[in-house]
């Protein structure tokens, strides 16, 4: 009998389901789920590092998994159920370069960089859970709307297993064709819709209820599962010890909705004595996170934060036509769909949020890159985040920052060309139309004519 079933977090209702059900969200209220767990009659560690155990036996899929040697923290599938490609294969690395130029200590900044998933981004992590309950609830197709990143992961999981007929709806706007060639190579029947992100999701949404399709967005509990790992692999790198802070890119805020709750069932079950802040970093363009909570404050409120304003704010946006709009594609929605998790996970970690503007997260992108971790634009908002908070004396010299690089910088060679040209007509196009004037760290190539002297003087030797 499986210990995990599927709740609502609206406390007014906390109906439970069972895991064999396909749910994205609550059929009494509406409202988000979770996947929970009677922990009572579960199998869990005394500590944390009892699960370094599973560096000995990597040869067995499930214990080389970056997500599945934590499985007893996710114990909703047995172990011939579990959809594997090797995820969660990541580094934690310290880096002192960036940290001087955020003004912090020494040995206080660390990068987790999720580039080296299969797809290239952390979606990896929820996606071999979301596969996982596919497999187990026998679905034989899935879909899901993406800015990139989630098309890349879902097509790679089909094509590699031979479980899935895989779709991908995207918009008619921004989407990097590093990511999008990836859906179209692993074989995904890919929907382009006219519309942006929100309009896609809305609609494989609808069309997912209508017909036996599996649906593999966030909105998923399923997928945040697989996303807490990432929190248990930090833990890892820094020898079982919660840093303190975690530092984010916020866009549909899957993410920071799993940390929150990897920290929350981790404090529950005794495994860590204290939980690190969160700071989720919005693109400027992109800012629904941030308007709500600096500017409406808009909160938690245990379990029962103001759907007036939820409302109201919305509606609004449809009057007005909002779009989202910034260079960091994989954060570019306006409606994120666990903005309300991302609450709890705010509430938990005594969190705050900041936006960023794009010349910002392009800039800091380029100094990430130059330290020898190129990611993905939107990896760029968690030092822009950075430098930001200490800027405002929020984070503290000496504080132990973890920074979430959530893609490969391969995502988006197109931005990356741009940066660092020096071709303003390439600029002109790409960068300027965002806001972005100047690219004070680009590194471009020098052109010299076939000649050693001429080779040499550009070398300054």
């Amino acid at each position: 009998m499986s210990i995990a079933f599927q709740q609502c977090i609206n406390p007014d209702c906390s109906a439970t389901y069972d895991v064999g059900q396909i749910l994205t969200a609550c059929p009494k209220c509406g409202s988000l789920l979770d996947v929970n767990y009677d922990w009572n009659a579960a199998r869990v560690p005394m500590s944390l590092s009892e699960f370094e155990e599973r560096w000995k036996s990597r040869l067995n899929p499930v214990d080389y998994s970056g997500v599945w040697r934590f499985r007893e923290l996710l114990n909703f599938a047995r172990e011939d159920q579990i959809v594997t490609i090797g995820e969660g294969q990541t580094i934690l690395q310290k880096n002192d370069q960036l940290a001087r130029q955020c003004h912090m200590q020494p040995g206080t900044l660390f990068l987790q960089y999720e580039g080296l998933n299969p797809s290239g981004s952390f979606k990896d992590n929820g996606m071999t859970a979301a596969s996982t309950h596919a497999r187990m609830v026998g679905a034989t197709m899935t879909a899901c709307a993406s800015t990139g990143n989630t098309s890349a992961s879902l097509a790679i999981y089909a094509g590699v297993t031979g479980h899935f007929r895989c779709i991908v709806f995207i918009g008619s706007g921004k989407i990097a064709f590093g990511k999008l060639s990836q859906a179209l190579d692993y074989g995904a029947r890919t929907i382009q819709i006219r519309g942006d992100f929100d309009d896609a999701l809305a609609r494989v949404r609808q069309i997912c209820e209508k017909y036996p399709i599996y649906l593999c967005n966030s909105v998923n509990p399923f997928r945040l599962e697989g996303q807490k790992t990432i929190m248990y692999r930090i833990l890892e790198g820094l020898g079982w010890e919660v840093p303190d802070w975690i530092v984010v890119p916020g866009g549909n805020l899957g993410n920071s909705s799993a940390f929150g709750k990897a920290f929350m069932e981790l404090r529950m079950l005794g495994l860590i004595n204290k939980v690190p802040r969160l700071a989720v970093i919005n693109a400027e363009g992109a800012a629904t996170l941030d308007d709500f909570w600096n500017v409406h404050g808009l909160r938690w409120n245990d379990g029962r934060p103001d759907s007036s304003l939820l409302e109201s704010r919305y509606q609004k946006m449809d009057a007005a036509n909002e779009r989202a709009s910034t260079l960091a594609s994989a954060i570019e929605i306006n409606r994120p769909v666990n903005l309300i998790k991302a609450l709890r996970a705010l509430d938990v970690c005594d969190g705050i949020v900041r936006k960023v503007s794009d010349q910002e997260i392009i800039d800091c992108r380029a100094r990430i890159a130059a330290t020898g971790f190129g990611c993905e634009p939107a990896s760029g908002a968690t030092i822009a985040g950075v430098m930001r908070l200490r800027h405002e004396g929020v984070i503290s010299a000496s504080d132990r920052v973890v920074c979430i690089l959530t893609g490969h910088q391969l995502k988006d060679p197109d931005l990356t060309m741009a940066y660092h040209s020096a071709d303003p007509a390439l600029m002109a196009k790409k960068l300027t139309p965002a806001g972005v004037q100047h690219t004070p760290f680009a590194n471009p190539p020098v052109v010299v004519d076939n000649t050693e002297k001429d080779i040499v003087a550009a070398l300054g030797l």
